[in-house]
């Protein structure tokens, strides 16, 4: 399980004399601004190490009243505002500068939360954690159908920023999908209340959709209203053994054609990366006794009107895909114990790659029907022009978005091959992603990871349209300053 997002606390040794900072403590209460070096430290690094800035302080703000008043004394000094959640992004999304100018903002102590059984809606504050949400939703018979790896310290407000996908995306879409209304602090300190979740609304443009996606860079979302679902009736998770990536497609419209309002999850995972997760938890075990080319995992889900034939139809399912030859093995989970046990694995994948050493790893989307002749060519191409970079790819194919990784060559400096050749590598596995109509950013943004690849492979007119925006929201340019825009 992921460690639970912690809110800093001030360091009452920690004298203010910054006279920007002494007016914000007035705005924000006493643990409203933090700035002891050691409170603040966790939060300068990105998730992945790869990005470290400064800050002048750390904001808390506890509600979008604060949060008003200092964005409009931060436009008043011209100071820039860097909004963070869970700082578990993959982008540098949420990294200040190395300026020491920003103010670092937390959204951490916006904690409503209140289920609306009746309506099948969620209102909570940017701050609250997912894994809060899922369980709360749950208490009510409901559930929120967005989870992945991160839900432990992945806030909603960091969710919506970067329109998160996960594994759940297939079924019920991204974030973008799960959004009714939103609450929104804009650049002058304005407060924008999008929160009426009207089936109809034709009162002109879908303004809430801005803010999904946009990564703090036009306005801050401080509440969000979120569809939620019937809880879970029923489930199967599917763990099944394949030879090739191609024969991963094809159980996936059989799958679409059998359980076509049941199947929620479709995760690919090669063998190398399988063999990676069980060296990093010694205490895993395969779920099938032969090792094959690639494995399958598939969850299988049902609510209440369905839930006594769900098992039945599985079975039937996976038996076909075997007698058709579409899988050489396969297990159904006997229990929620081993159901969870499956999904940790594929969970593992990316810290497991990560330990492994110096890597690209690139969040890429592609149509589905051709991601395997993508996977082979990547397969193939990279390492004749690279020599000794090995390709792992898995990942989300029912939805088109594989997490490419180029492995760097043993022996070589991390921080040299990163800066030089795995550049190259990178280039070359975007232009490959582009040319076939797809996209060099699935589900994790673009933040400052990415800005130049953005910028080298979007429709030039599509950028200024973005620039457009941003003049317009954020004149000042001191939203999450030197991201996505």
């Amino acid at each position: 399980m992921s460690e639970t997002t912690m809110v800093p606390e001030p360091a009452p040794e920690t004298a203010i004399t910054d006279p920007f900072l002494t007016e914000a403590a007035s705005l924000l209460g006493p643990c409203g601004i933090v700035t002891g070096a050691d409170a603040i430290e966790p939060w300068l690094t990105d998730w992945r190490g790869r990005y470290r800035g400064k800050a002048r302080a750390l904001a808390q703000p506890e509600t979008a009243e604060q949060l008003s008043a200092l964005v409009k004394l931060c436009a008043r000094e011209n100071v820039p505002l860097v909004p963070q959640g869970g700082n578990s992004g993959m982008v540098g999304g949420a990294t200040p500068d190395d300026s020491g100018q920003a103010i670092l903002l937390s959204l951490r102590r916006m904690q409503s939360l209140r289920i609306d059984q009746g309506a099948s809606i969620a209102e909570c504050g940017a701050g609250v954690v997912l894994q809060t949400l899922h369980e709360a939703a749950e208490s009510q018979g409901l559930r929120f159908p967005l989870s992945l790896g991160g839900k432990g310290s992945a806030t909603v407000g960091g969710l919506i920023s970067t329109n998160a996908g996960g594994t759940q995306v297939l079924r019920h879409g991204t974030m973008r999908a799960l959004v009714e209304g939103l609450e929104v602090v804009l650049a002058d300190g304005s407060i924008l209340d999008l929160t009426s979740a009207l089936k109809k609304d034709n009162r002109g443009f879908d303004l809430k959709q801005l803010w999904i996606g946009s990564e703090g860079t036009l306005g801050i979302v401080t509440r969000a209203v979120l569809r939620l679902i019937p809880a879970i009736a029923e489930r199967r998770v599917v763990w099944a053994g394949i030879e090739t990536i191609h024969q991963a497609r094809s159980l996936l419209l059989h799958c679409q054609q059998a359980l076509a309002e049941e199947l929620e999850g479709f995760e690919v995972i090669p063998r190398e990366c399988l063999d990676h997760v069980l060296d990093y938890m010694p205490d895993a075990h395969p779920p099938l006794a032969d090792r094959h080319g690639w494995n399958v995992l598939m969850e299988f889900d049902a609510g209440p009107d369905r839930a006594d034939a769900l098992g039945e139809t599985v079975e039937n399912a996976m038996a076909d895909a075997l007698e058709r030859g579409l899988i050489a093995d396969a297990v159904i989970a006997a229990n929620e114990k081993q159901a969870e046990a499956f999904w940790e694995l594929r969970e593992n994948v990316a810290p497991a790659e990560r330990q492994r050493g110096p890597a690209k790893q690139h969040d890429i989307s592609v149509p589905v029907a051709l991601m395997p002749e993508l996977m082979e060519r990547a397969g193939r191409d990279i390492p004749a022009l690279f020599p000794g970079i090995q390709v792992v790819g898995f990942g989300h194919l029912g939805d088109g978005n594989i997490h490419l990784h180029t492995v760097a060559p043993q022996g070589v400096d991390a921080e040299e091959w990163e800066q030089g050749p795995g550049k190259d590598v990178s280039r070359h596995v975007y232009r490959m992603v582009t040319d076939i109509g797809g996209s060099i950013s699935a589900e994790h943004g673009i933040g400052q990871d990415k800005l130049e690849t953005l910028r080298e492979t979007r429709d030039p007119a599509a950028l200024e349209v973005m620039r457009a925006i941003k003049r317009a929201l954020d004149p000042g340019g001191l939203l999450n300053p030197g991201k996505l825009v």
